[in-house]
């Protein structure tokens, strides 16, 4: 069963930040922001693969583009309107798959 979203406080999302390597708020402060930068098109699109796979299993899809070794990344809940569980549950995820791709 998939996990339910629940929108985050403010306090929560700073609290969220705290942990999460490089993330920020979205300007328009309903979503979670990192570029992430490989050391060539192949390990990006291997990580983007990866991201897939998990957002899918979890029925919580990004916003993302990915240019040559660079990933854009954002996360947000549009059903509830910000920032929720999923969205730091996935960055962190985001995190994870990164370090066991070749970074540049």
């Amino acid at each position: 069963m998939a996990l339910k979203a629940e929108k985050l406080n403010q306090d929560a999302i700073e609290k969220a930040l705290g942990t999460l390597d490089g993330w920020r708020k979205s300007d328009d402060h309903i979503g979670l922001e990192k570029t992430f930068q490989f050391s060539d098109f192949n390990a990006a699109f291997g990580f983007v693969a990866r991201v897939a796979l998990a957002a899918d299993k979890m029925d919580h899809h990004p916003e993302w583009s990915n240019v040559y070794n660079k990933v854009q990344m954002r996360w947000t809940t549009h059903s509830k309107g910000g920032i929720s569980n999923l969205d730091v549950i996935l960055a962190e995820k985001c995190d994870n798959f990164a370090k066991s791709t070749a970074l540049k």
